[in-house]
């Protein structure tokens, strides 16, 4: 029996040192570290996902908005175009730019100023400038002068 009894706490021993083993090893802790990175990373792929989906999801409405405000734009467009080429030359002559009253009035302004442009009479010049006059001064010549205005000392 001392054989049984020692292969029997053997085993015993054997199964309790790989439970012990299995759960304080370093090897474990650092499994379930790596075990824990992962889920969390998993969870901030799919987060970022998410994340992602929406922002492509709002820039297509943002670009779904602008095709058609382009379109109504370029709608606008087409129709002053047409209304610009339906006007006939005649037409444009007949819409006058400024008001029937501003035309009388415009007219008016002009008449005066032209009236007083030609109330204006051309003056006659008959003299020569005084730099050019038939008496000279003398100022310019090489001749000294006599000085009339020094003090006299006593």
């Amino acid at each position: 029996m001392t054989i049984l009894s020692g292969l029997l706490i053997f085993i015993i021993g054997a199964v309790a040192g790989f439970i012990v083993n299995k759960f304080f090893s370093a090897s474990s802790q650092n499994q379930q570290k790596l075990a824990e990175k992962v889920n969390h990373s998993e969870t901030a792929l799919e987060q970022y996902k998410l994340d992602v989906a929406e922002h492509l999801d709002s820039s297509a409405k943002l670009l779904e908005q602008m095709n058609s405000t382009c379109k109504i734009a370029m709608e606008q467009m087409a129709q002053s175009t047409k209304l610009l080429q339906q006007a006939t030359p005649e037409e444009s002559v007949a819409m006058p730019f400024f008001s029937k009253e501003t035309q009388e009035q415009l007219a008016q302004t002009v008449n005066l100023r032209h009236n007083k442009e030609d109330k204006k009479e051309e003056e006659q010049v008959t003299e020569a400038p005084l730099d050019y006059s038939g008496n000279p001064s003398g100022l310019f010549d090489d001749k000294k002068q006599s000085v009339t205005n020094t003090e006299t000392s006593s």
